[in-house]
């Protein structure tokens, strides 16, 4: 049974994030041989000002 954590910064929309789950539920389930029914996904998602690249916040963009 694979799980498949994500995590990204807030703002994508449902229909994306929805699209993400089925790509990669499919991505995963083909990978390893499991079946999509088997395939579970956490999105993890924070705030601009919990994330930051290169020292910059992604907030302070």
């Amino acid at each position: 049974m694979p799980i498949v954590t994500i995590k990204m910064v807030e703002g994508r929309t449902e229909e994306q994030k929805r699209a993400l789950v089925e790509e990669v539920t499919q991505a995963v389930s083909k990978t390893v041989d499991a079946p999509v029914e088997n395939v579970s996904i956490i999105i993890e998602e924070m705030s601009k000002n919990h994330f930051a690249k290169g020292g910059v916040r992604y907030s302070d963009n």
